[in-house]
């Protein structure tokens, strides 16, 4: 709480929220001695005083000639981009980025590139990666894949339709119960206390 009041000092403390980033320029010390950083090997205690975030030091990655040259190929052909995707997903020569890849594989698939579709065929049917399933995705990439005759993603379609019809009806399902369950937390329930010249009853 910064205080206006003429004959007190003005005190700042900059806090970034979402960005592990403690600048220990305050005038006074916190009433919060450590903070809790976590990133994907977990989380940790450390001092306000001290605590940075990791990311920041590290240095920016930096392509090889040969990823260079790869992304330079696939811009143009499909089956490279086919290559940069599986390189991206892999962490194969380049930093590991299941969204690059993805991107790259759908620049493929667009291009016509079987083997692109079949892949995210599958990729959108079984929900890789931490994306979850997207049968009607499926159903579009395993469409153009037996178009061009590929049986195993023929079949899978069927497998993708079904899933996309399993998927409407949970939507249909959660929707219903969503409203239902809306209208008790807006009305349904009751309060247990009240307030009362000042006092919760309970």
């Amino acid at each position: 709480m910064v205080s206006n009041s003429r004959g007190n000092p003005l005190k700042k403390c900059l806090i970034l929220v979402g960005v592990a980033v403690t600048l220990s320029a305050c005038a006074t010390s916190t009433s919060k001695e450590t903070l809790r950083f976590c990133d994907d090997t977990g989380c940790s205690e450390r001092s306000s005083s001290s605590a940075t975030a990791d990311y920041l030091d590290e240095p920016p990655v930096v392509k090889s000639e040969q990823i260079l040259k790869l992304e330079e190929a696939a811009s143009s052909d499909p089956r490279a981009a086919y290559d940069l995707a599986l390189r991206y997903f892999r962490g194969d020569g380049i930093q590991r980025n299941s969204y690059q890849a993805l991107q790259w594989m759908r620049k493929a698939g667009e291009s016509g590139l079987l083997h692109a579709q079949q892949a995210l065929g599958g990729y959108y049917l079984s929900g890789l990666e931490e994306m979850g399933s997207d049968p009607q995705e499926a159903e579009k990439w395993l469409s153009m894949a037996a178009a061009q005759g590929d049986q195993e993603s023929a079949s899978l379609l069927a497998e993708a339709a079904e899933a996309k019809q399993r998927e409407a009806g949970d939507y249909r399902w959660r929707q219903h119960w969503r409203e239902y369950y809306r209208g008790y937390w807006y009305r349904g329930y009751s309060y247990f206390g009240y307030w009362r010249q000042g006092y919760w009853y309970y």
